[in-house]
């Protein structure tokens, strides 16, 4: 019987080793014939290609990687419509991503070819680092990192004026509560903060009830955004909203750069309205080395690498091999992003 052919597609996160291993756990060593394409993220950042974003590659080297592969594996590459056009033996494709915005899925779609992504990958990294960050503003670590580095022993800093904030007792605010949300949720309530939660898609039979966001902003003195970004969404933390949480409040972002109006950050912070400010994403990416936001007080910036974990990898690899062999005994796959592929013969 002919081995199905497969391109692997890694990068230097998740890499062709450790995807190549997870198919064989999923489908035997002799069930598939690979062929694979590394590349160069992220030790080259990933961008725009064609009609997609995000992605790593180029085209002409993706194209000619394909030629008669059945089903791709990838993270980055760039699935764009001339490469979809050019894959002729081409029937699924997997994102080792939350999401596939590095596929053109209308163009799959049209061609009958699936396309699944593998949610959940980084939950768990991205709710640690979250907290992680969250704390990190509280109690100011990366400013007295740098003074402990710089030869200072402040004992002023006992001083009222200059104390940071524990989380027990705190109100704290999620803006979203999807795999990531929920799990930020659980290590906070092991904090003895209070939660809260705003989602107005949450499902019916959720364990907690959507806050209004208003009355979440004024309610809690750390507010942590894990919502999708969206023209709904977009800029949906800014001046007003700022002005909206108690003075001295901490704003927290894992999410997406777009959903927080950065300058308006920059000058609550600088007024006293925002206590601090913990970031991994950003506007534009990477950070102006003249914005206002680096040199701002009692921030806590780390760059865009809050599902940067070894676990992660190893996650999306299993995950994505998982939609493979689904598919390939004739079963709908996990987390498709275009069920009428599967119609178009």
């Amino acid at each position: 019987m002919p081995r199905t052919q497969v391109l692997v597609a890694g990068d230097h996160f998740v890499t062709d080793a450790l995807i190549r291993a997870a198919l064989d756990a999923e489908l035997g060593a002799d069930a598939l014939s690979a062929t694979t394409l590394t590349l160069p993220w992220p030790y080259t950042p990933y961008g725009r290609v064609a009609e997609v974003d995000e992605a790593s590659g180029d085209e002409d080297s993706l194209i000619a990687a394909l030629a008669g592969a059945q089903v791709a594996v990838t993270q980055m590459a760039p699935f764009t419509e001339r490469v979809l056009a050019a894959s002729d033996a081409l029937k699924l494709i997997v994102c080792c991503r939350g999401g596939p915005v590095n596929i053109n899925v209308p163009a799959a779609t049209e061609r009958g070819i699936a396309v699944c992504t593998t949610p959940g990958r980084n939950a768990v990294a991205a709710a640690e680092h979250t907290v992680a960050l969250l704390l990190s503003a509280l109690r100011q670590i990366p400013q007295r990192h740098v003074s402990v580095q710089a030869g200072e022993w402040r004992s002023d800093l006992y001083a009222l004026t200059e104390c940071g904030s524990e989380l027990a007792g705190a109100t704290v605010g999620l803006v979203g509560y999807g795999a990531i949300g929920r799990r930020v949720a659980r290590i906070l309530t092991a904090f003895d903060a209070e939660v809260l939660v705003h989602d107005p898609y949450l499902p019916t039979d959720a364990e907690v009830t959507s806050t209004p966001l208003p009355e979440l902003l004024s309610r809690s003195t750390v507010v942590s955004l894990h919502a999708r970004l969206s023209d709904e969404t977009r800029g949906m933390i800014g001046a007003a909203e700022l002005a909206a949480m108690p003075r001295g409040a901490t704003l927290v972002n894992t999410a997406r750069g777009g959903l927080v109006d950065y300058p308006a950050v920059v000058a609550a912070l600088d007024s006293g309205q925002l206590g601090a400010a913990a970031f991994d994403v950003y506007e534009t990416e990477p950070v102006d080395p003249a914005s206002p936001l680096l040199t701002a007080p009692h921030t806590a910036l780390t760059p865009h690498l809050a599902g940067a974990t070894v676990q992660t990898a190893q996650r999306a690899a299993r995950l994505a091999a998982t939609a493979v062999g689904a598919y390939l005994r004739g079963e709908t796959p996990p987390a498709l992003a275009n069920p009428d592929a599967l119609a178009v013969s």
